[in-house]
C-alpha cells in the first residue's frame, strides 16, 4: 500500500509527494529534521523532538511557519493514516523554494514534510552479540561552523564517517572533535561504563543532545547507576568495561570491539543489557 506523506498542509499520496529542484534543502542542505519512533501506536517523546526541531530552526533562522501544536497534530495524523504501530517518523523542514544563489531570504516559505514508515537499523542478532566500530578520521564539525546541537539537513560530516565505517566492514564509526575528544558516532550517542560509572561526552564535546541519550541517562539514574558527563579520549574507549550507543533508530546497542580491540569479554555488558531492557519497557509503556 502506498504511503501517505504530509506535505506542507495536507496528506498526499506517496507518488505526489514532490519538492521543487529549486528548494534550498536540496540545493544547499538548508533545513532541519528529526527522526522519531512510534511504539505501540504512540509517538515516542514527541514534545522533546519538536522542541529540538524548533530550536534547531531558530539557530539557522528558519521560520517553520506552523505552530508546534499544529505540527504535533500533523505528525499524529500522518502516523494514523499509514497505520503505523511500531515504526519511524522522518520530519523534515526545508528552507523552501528560492533562487540558485545561496541567499536563504529569497525563499518565501518553508516546506514541511512528514514521512511515517517502518525502519530497522541493525539486524536483531547484533543486539545480542554487539557490534564492532572504528575510530573515524573525519572529525565533527567545529562548533563555530555549525553548533552540533543543530540537527541539520547538511549531514555530509556524518555521511563521510559512515563511509569510513562501511569501508572497514563495520556498521558505525566514532567521531572525535577538533581537540581529540570523543563526540559521537556517525548517527548515535556514545556511552561507556568504567568501574560501574556510566560516562558520556558532554554536549560541548560536539555531540547531538540525543533524545534517547537523555532517556537512558534518566533510566540509569533510576537504577542508582552513577552518570557522569565528561570528555572521553580514544584511550577511554579502548579500556572501557562496557561500551554502547544510543539513538532513535538504534535504541540501545552494545559495542564489543573498536579498532581491532575487544571491549572487556567481547559481549554486551550487564549495565548495557539492563539499560536496553529498561529502555524497551519505557518505550512500550511497561515501566513500573
Amino acid at each position: 500500500m502506498a504511503l501517505k506523506i504530509w506535505l506542507n498542509d495536507r496528506l498526499v499520496d506517496e507518488q505526489d509527494a514532490k519538492i521543487s529542484v529549486f528548494d534550498h534543502g536540496l540545493l544547499y542542505g538548508d533545513g532541519v529534521f528529526e527522526g522519531i519512533r512510534v511504539y505501540s501506536s504512540k509517538i515516542f517523546e514527541l514534545d522533546a523532538h519538536l522542541k529540538r526541531l524548533y530550536e534547531s530552526a531558530k539557530v539557522i533562522r528558519l521560520d517553520i511557519g506552523m505552530p508546534m501544536k499544529d505540527l504535533a497534530k500533523a505528525t499524529a495524523e500522518t502516523v494514523r493514516a499509514n497505520n503505523i504501530v511500531d515504526g519511524y517518523i522522518r520530519l523534515v523542514i526545508t528552507r523552501g523554494i528560492g533562487t540558485l544563489g545561496i541567499n536563504p531570504f529569497t525563499c518565501e516559505k518553508a516546506q514541511i514534510i512528514i514521512i511515517a514508515d517502518k525502519i530497522q537499523l541493525y539486524p536483531q542478532e547484533l543486539y545480542q552479540t554487539g557490534l564492532k566500530v572504528i575510530s573515524a578520521c573525519t572529525i565533527r564539525n567545529h562548533p563555530l561552523a555549525i553548533p552540533p546541537q543543530v540537527k541539520s539537513l547538511n549531514y555530509l560530516n556524518n555521511v563521510l564517517a559512515k563511509i569510513e565505517a562501511l569501508d572497514a566492514g563495520v556498521p558505525e564509526a566514532i567521531m572525535f572533535n577538533h581537540e581529540g575528544f570523543v563526540a559521537e558516532a556517525s548517527g548515535d550517542n556514545v556511552f561507556i561504563v568504567k568501574n560501574s560509572i556510566l560516562c558520556t561526552p558532554p554536549i560541548q564535546a560536539g555531540s547531538l543532545e540525543g533524545i534517547t541519550r537523555t532517556v537512558v541517562m534518566s533510566l540509569a539514574a533510576a537504577e542508582n547507576i552513577e552518570v557522569v558527563q565528561k570528555n572521553l579520549t580514544r584511550f577511554d574507549l579502548y579500556v572501557a568495561d562496557e561500551f554502547f550507543l544510543t539513538g532513535t533508530a538504534a535504541e540501545v546497542v552494545g559495542v564489543v570491539g573498536i579498532d581491532g580491540r575487544k571491549i572487556s569479554d567481547g559481549k554486551p555488558g550487564p549495565i548495557t543489557q539492563l539499560l536496553r531492557k529498561r529502555f524497551f519497557e519505557y518505550a512500550h509503556g511497561q515501566s513500573k
